[in-house]
């Protein structure tokens, strides 16, 4: 399996779709195919070679020696290999990813990493509005994998999400976890209002301040020590905010009760 690294030759003037271009459909290429595969630019299809310098790389990675703040949809539907990114990335980074491992070293934009189905991706920098959440028009967001966010979050992170594992280190925007169906979510700073807003199941944990509850979430007084201590060590393994939590208490709300929901937002005290 061969690996690439593309370097940049100039900012485009539009944005790039890179939908297309990943470490499987590249590794049986060869260099000059490579320079001709085609993205979407504007109304034109261009060859990548347009934008980038293309050298094949040590290892079997498909690296971007970049800052692709203009490209979207970079990871698009990956399904499989190493992908790394060495800077930001535009819109819809690591959406419908299947498989694989995607590395961002910078920030992405809108939607990254929505219906995100598989795999693990982790973005060092912030995410913008509806990151892990759906695709405009579609009824389910995030339905598996691991995205990891070392920064901050916007507004709708995890709007609809239905599997998988989200985690913010840094503080989260308004409407987190809304319309959730399942699966879990994790902050490790703030949070905005309206946490929860609609969710029917799923679980929403507070590493870090106390976020604002609404009026639609009722105190749980179950017993859960066992189910927390395995969702309290499966979150711990990516350190940071959340490499106590096994050790710490919590305080659970159940909701949002208003949309008949049954999830809960876990207070780590």
């Amino acid at each position: 399996m061969t690996g690439w690294t593309l370097r940049t030759k100039q900012v485009p003037a539009l944005r790039v779709d890179m939908r297309g271009v990943s470490p499987i459909a590249l590794a049986a290429l060869a260099r000059a195919e490579v320079e001709r595969f085609r993205v979407g630019y504007g109304n034109s299809l261009v060859a990548l070679a347009e934008f980038f310098h293309v050298t094949a790389g040590a290892d079997a990675t498909l690296r971007f020696a970049a800052e692709l703040a203009r490209f979207d949809r970079v990871g698009w539907q990956m399904d499989g290999g190493l992908l790394v990114v060495e800077g930001n990335v535009g819109d819809y980074a690591g959406a419908c990813m299947r498989s694989g491992e995607m590395t961002v070293q910078g920030s992405a934009r809108d939607l990254a990493a929505c219906e995100m189905a598989g795999g693990t991706m982790r973005i060092d920098g912030h995410v913008a509005d509806f990151a892990a959440s759906t695709l405009p028009g579609s009824m389910d967001g995030m339905r598996g994998g691991t995205l990891v966010v070392k920064g901050d979050a916007g507004a709708r992170f995890g709007d609809r999400m239905r599997r998988g594992t989200a985690l913010v280190f840094g503080d989260a925007g308004d409407f987190l976890g809304s319309r959730m169906v399942a699966g879990t979510i994790a902050v490790g700073g703030h949070c905005g209002v309206h946490c929860g807003y609609g969710m029917r199941r799923g679980s929403i944990v507070f590493a870090g301040a106390t976020p604002p509850i609404g009026h639609t979430f009722a105190p749980g007084v179950a017993e859960v020590a066992v189910f927390w201590q395995l969702l309290a060590r499966d979150l711990a393994r990516h350190g940071g905010a959340f490499a106590e939590l096994p050790s710490r208490r919590i305080a659970r709300w159940l909701g949002d009760l208003a949309a008949g929901g049954k999830g809960e937002l876990i207070l780590v005290e």
